[in-house]
């Protein structure tokens, strides 16, 4: 059982590796501050999820050692926060993209 979930994670974090990327690339070429708004919060939501899939790992596989839950919980915390931040950035460039389209 412990492999599948392991191997499940495995490729939703290389999946969202490639996301991370792709973000990343667009987010340096856009031009208008509100599409880059846009691809940053996702940027920051691809990475949440990377880090909160490696804190799984991390903590699934523990053994009892503290090293691993240290950096586990680390990268769980790092790993929400990303994801609250890219959300709550998505949100607001959103918001934003769709009062300049009306006026």
């Amino acid at each position: 059982m412990e492999t599948i979930i392991s191997s499940i994670a495995s490729v939703l974090i290389f999946i969202s590796l490639l996301f991370s990327l792709f973000y990343s690339v667009r987010s340096r070429q856009a031009k208008e501050p509100i599409r880059k708004g846009i691809l940053g919060g996702k940027l920051n939501i691809s990475m949440g999820v990377m880090l909160i899939l490696i804190s799984i790992i991390q903590l699934l596989y523990s053994n009892e050692s503290t090293l691993r839950i240290v950096l586990g919980a680390v990268f769980l915390l790092l790993g929400l926060f990303n994801l609250f931040a890219g959300l709550r950035n998505l949100s607001f460039y959103r918001n934003k993209e769709a009062r300049s389209h009306t006026q």
